[in-house]
């Protein structure tokens, strides 16, 4: 089984253990983020669907799709640059660390890494001690993949 087909399976049992459906273009687009290296905006998504399953998808329908697998954790939003990326634990069953994303700037890959609840916590504290509520941990760091560092400037 292939680690796209193992994603998806997983992606279905847990929409079927938390009540929702993964209908087959919820399906479709969750296998352009798998299949992509990069993040992906609703509209780059809808050129995927349309090129990969030659059939067409608008972006407002994409938005949709995007909202309800980010509600069930199968996907992250990056705020910053307003794309999608399929969550890299999908297929896993045991609990995480708060997902952070390095984006690179030159190639746009992204990595999603996990950073341990105590230092979110301390976030927290100091986000309070400024007199503010933090709405989410999500950090978007941009970086320089190995890849590209190692590109001549």
């Amino acid at each position: 089984m292939s680690k796209i087909s193992k994603a998806l399976d997983h992606a279905e049992k847990h929409c079927k253990v938390s009540g929702t459906r993964l209908t087959e273009k919820r399906k479709h687009v969750l296998t352009g983020l798998l299949k992509s290296q990069k993040a992906l905006s609703a509209y780059e998504l809808a050129d995927f669907y349309r090129n990969e399953f030659n059939e067409s998808v608008p972006p407002m329908s994409v938005y949709r799709i995007l909202a309800f697998l980010e509600s069930e954790n199968l996907v992250h939003k990056l705020h910053l640059a307003n794309k999608y990326v399929a969550c890299s634990h999908i297929s896993c069953d045991h609990a995480h660390e708060v997902p952070q994303f390095l984006i690179c700037d030159e190639c746009s890959a992204v990595k999603e890494i996990g950073i341990k609840k105590t230092l979110i916590d301390t976030l927290k504290r100091n986000v309070a001690q400024a007199g503010y509520l933090l709405k989410s941990p999500q950090l978007e760091l941009h970086c320089l993949c190995q890849d590209c560092a190692k590109q001549p400037a």
